[in-house]
């Protein structure tokens, strides 16, 4: 055997061997592509997209922890100090559609008060699309119309109902003009009044829905509304108008109310107060004293101290002779983290009484 054939017969054998262990090897798949979260701007800040969908999805929050001395809403409290906290987490999504945006809204609360109160509930929770509304928010007689002020003791004079299934279309033309239409729950279940019957508050079997409507205008300095309310359990209702001013940083609203029976209380012209604000001495309710009377007005200002820090102030007065005048300052010594000390004045003319009750809150948004 010469050299030459020596060397091709090891060659032959060296692919072969080579051949055979080729089939056998293991060939590791390539890594699936990494799918990153995606920012969907296009529903405002804080949105993503949720992976593998195209659905935005926001989630945020709040941690509020607040003592207060006193009572705005009960004439008769002689509590020193109260502490109070709240946890809320509120989960937002949005999807893009041929009819618009399609929107839910949910908001999960915890509370926990001195003595070991707790209490947790779900605030909110809504669907919407093309200007439809449905589900649990707040009553649109103060959605749409605003609420009474920058303060915290804002419906010490009652402002509207909160929290409450409804059915809301609104109009937007983009133009200024805006309008509101609401069917919302009256929160029945059997039959009771309060405010020594000046206010029936449920009615068995019943399933007439209230009734909110309202319309306005708006530009970027001014603003007017109207807002209408019918409680189909009372068979009452309320009316407010507002009017709202823009000067440099300086804001300021002026709102009135009228209530069609002064002698009875309703959904939109009510009463937050404790019955003592209307009970004389000799244990009887008179419980119309406790709301509006025939009407109630406000008004506030909000001016900016510096980029840190602003001033509020707001009056209110009703014809059932409550008086109520509330300041506060709010400071945010860093991005969203709140400080609000708040005070509150009451006066009430039929039992003849003052409250003055105060507020310290600390608040941290997520």
């Amino acid at each position: 055997m010469n050299i030459k054939s020596l060397l091709l017969g090891s060659a032959t054998a060296m692919a072969v061997v080579t051949s055979a262990h080729a089939a056998d090897a293991i060939v590791a798949a390539e890594p699936e592509p990494l799918q990153y979260v995606r920012i969907c701007d296009a529903y405002g800040t804080g949105y993503f997209f949720i992976p593998g969908t195209e659905t935005c999805l926001k989630i945020g929050g709040k941690v509020r922890t607040e003592g207060q001395w006193y009572d705005a809403y009960n004439p008769k409290s002689r509590v020193g100090t109260l502490w109070h906290d709240r946890t809320e987490l509120k989960v937002d999504t949005a999807t893009d559609t041929e009819y618009g945006a399609l929107k839910t809204n949910v908001i999960f609360r915890w509370e926990w008060n001195d003595g070991g109160d707790t209490a947790s509930k779900l605030l909110f929770a809504n669907i919407s699309l093309g200007g439809f509304t449905v589900g649990k928010l707040d009553s649109q007689y103060n959605l749409y119309a605003g609420y009474a002020g920058d303060v915290i003791n804002d419906d010490a004079i009652y402002d509207g109902p909160y929290e409450l299934n409804q059915l809301t279309y609104k109009y937007d033309n983009g133009t200024g003009f805006s309008g509101v239409i609401s069917l919302e729950d009256t929160n029945s279940t059997t039959d009771s009044d309060s405010y020594g019957g000046a206010w029936v508050t449920s009615k068995a079997n019943h399933y007439a829905p209230n009734v909110v409507a309202g319309f306005g205008y708006k530009t970027d300095t001014l603003g007017f509304k109207v807002v209408g309310g019918y409680d189909s359990i009372v068979e009452e209702g309320a009316i407010k108008a507002r009017i709202d001013a823009k000067f440099g940083g300086v804001e300021a609203f002026l709102m009135g109310g009228w209530n069609t029976d002064g002698d009875k209380l309703n959904q939109y012209a009510g009463s937050y107060q404790d019955e003592s604000a209307c009970t004389t001495s000799d244990g009887v309710v008179h419980g119309a004293k406790c709301g509006w009377g025939d009407w109630a007005v406000w008004g506030g200002v909000g001016a900016p101290i510096n980029d840190k820090l602003k001033w509020n102030l707001q009056l209110a007065y009703t014809d059932s002779k409550i008086f109520e005048a509330t300041t506060n300052v709010k400071f945010n010594p860093v991005k969203d983290l709140l400080i609000e000390p708040e005070l509150t004045y009451m006066h009430y003319d039929f039992i003849n009484d003052d409250t003055v009750a105060g507020i310290l809150r600390f608040e941290r948004n997520f």
